[in-house]
């Protein structure tokens, strides 16, 4: 049995039997007989049913926050921007898929030269618990409107959400086998990946489970795309807004109880602000409000696990041990987690060199620009930074020099539909989201036809 905890009260929701292996061997049966006509299917009619399936979204909005709130804790407020989320990509890929996926002609010697791209098949997507809806449909809605079909294993603890993302897209009219949930352990993932009907597969979680499943499919020669852990710098300079600033601070690592890839972990402040910056981080931390995440005066929630809420106790207690210095927060009961800043935070603290999943916001301070694009560059991540600073140019620098697959200034790190999503170096390979995310998995096919 998977079983849905709530982890604000640890309440169970729900049990979930697990499938067999002969229930998901049926599932892929279902998958290889449907994409030998969904591959067919114009995008016309693709379309039409993805933006059904984002009608569906914001008609039963408030449904589906509310399960995702009960299985992961996330507040409401939160809960239903992620949902509405999900239904902007469901539109943005239901009308520019096409575009993205025209032929595309090259000139040569032939009489004519073209790149045609072709779906592949099964892709298999495993992932996280942290946004339950968004994650699922950033992967979706770009594979399917390219012609794959879609097989879901996600997070145990959100298997609410997975069959009801699975019953969505069959309401919305999308035919049987095109997209289902797998309601599997782990146990079963090689064989999946294994299967000839399976082409690719899309991860998002830990660095750990990214590195299993791309050898995996390495050793099966099936593509891939992770989009692994982050750790990634909030770079502060002397000239920044600082009132501005420390709000985009504080929400960006405090929102989601902290439970994001792309959340800032590591604030890295210009010495000659640093004592400011750190005054008005306490303060805007310390108002926030710890509670029941349906109740609509809490802005901070409860982390979605218990045994995530000790790792980052963990963390915590063994950075102030290596000399890092507690400002504000420290405490936990259960899974909730109080909001937390350290300052004095420096390479070889646990707060510096891992990925501190939870609400726990670490302070560094940096001499000058080389030393802050260092210290930004010194961890073994790389999804997605910001800069801060009014001197456009000298901040469009600093983002060149950053290891990293995104970089804002200015800005809230989030996904946008838009703009390519992923990472370098632990952080993942590959591209969600955009042109260059909905062809990931397909086949870029050279057609050349000579002269008679």
């Amino acid at each position: 049995m998977f079983k849905s905890i709530h982890p604000f009260d640890q309440k169970l929701v729900e049990e979930f039997p697990l499938m067999t292996a002969s229930d998901v061997q049926r599932k892929l049966d279902n998958a290889s007989k449907a994409f030998q006509e969904w591959r067919k299917t114009s995008y016309s009619r693709r379309s039409e049913l993805m933006l059904n399936a984002a009608s569906i979204i914001r008609k039963k909005k408030d449904e589906f926050a509310r399960t995702i709130t009960l299985e992961m804790g996330k507040l409401l407020s939160e809960a239903k921007a992620e949902v509405e989320k999900s239904a902007t990509a469901c539109e943005f890929f239901a009308n520019h898929a096409e575009e993205f996926l025209k032929d595309h002609t090259i000139p040569t010697e032939a009489k004519q030269s073209f790149v045609a791209f072709h779906p592949v098949g099964a892709v298999l997507a495993i992932m996280p618990w942290n946004f339950p809806f968004w994650q699922v449909f950033r992967f979706a809605a770009p594979a399917l409107m390219a012609g794959n079909v879609g097989m879901l294993k996600h997070a145990p603890n959100v298997t609410r959400c997975s069959l009801m993302i699975e019953k969505l897209f069959q309401e919305a009219g999308f035919p049987s086998g095109v997209f289902q949930s797998l309601v599997i352990d782990v146990n079963l993932v090689e064989g999946i990946i294994s299967s000839d009907i399976v082409q690719g597969v899309a991860l998002t979680g830990s660095e750990a489970a990214g590195s299993n499943v791309a050898a995996i499919a390495g050793r099966n020669i099936k593509r891939s795309v992770l989009e692994l852990g982050g750790s990634d710098a909030f770079i502060v300079l002397p000239d920044a807004d600082l009132e501005k600033t420390v709000k985009i601070a504080t929400q960006s690592r405090m929102q989601n109880v902290g439970q994001s890839c792309i959340a800032a972990k590591r604030f890295i402040i210009f010495k000659e602000v640093k004592d400011k910056f750190l005054s008005l981080f306490a303060d805007n931390i310390t108002q926030l409000v710890q509670g029941n995440p349906f109740n609509e005066v809490t802005t901070l929630g409860p982390m979605a696990r218990l045994d995530l809420a000790e790792k980052l106790e963990d963390q915590l207690q063994r950075s102030l041990a290596s000399g890092a210095t507690l400002v504000v927060g420290g405490q936990r009961q259960g899974c909730n987690f109080q909001a937390s800043l350290l300052d004095n935070v420096a390479p070889g603290m646990p707060a510096f060199d891992e990925e501190t999943f939870g609400p726990l916001a670490a302070v560094i301070t940096a001499e000058d620009e080389a030393q802050a694009i260092a210290l930004a560059n010194q961890t073994r991540y790389g999804l997605g930074a910001t800069v801060w600073t009014q001197d456009l140019k000298r901040g469009e620098r600093i983002a060149r020099e950053l290891d990293s697959g995104s970089v804002l200034i200015n800005s809230l790190m989030r996904s946008d539909v838009r703009l390519p999503f992923g990472g370098v170096k632990k952080s993942g390979y590959g591209r969600e989201l955009s042109v260059y995310g909905i062809r990931e998995f397909v086949n870029v096919k050279t057609i050349s036809i000579a002269q008679v």
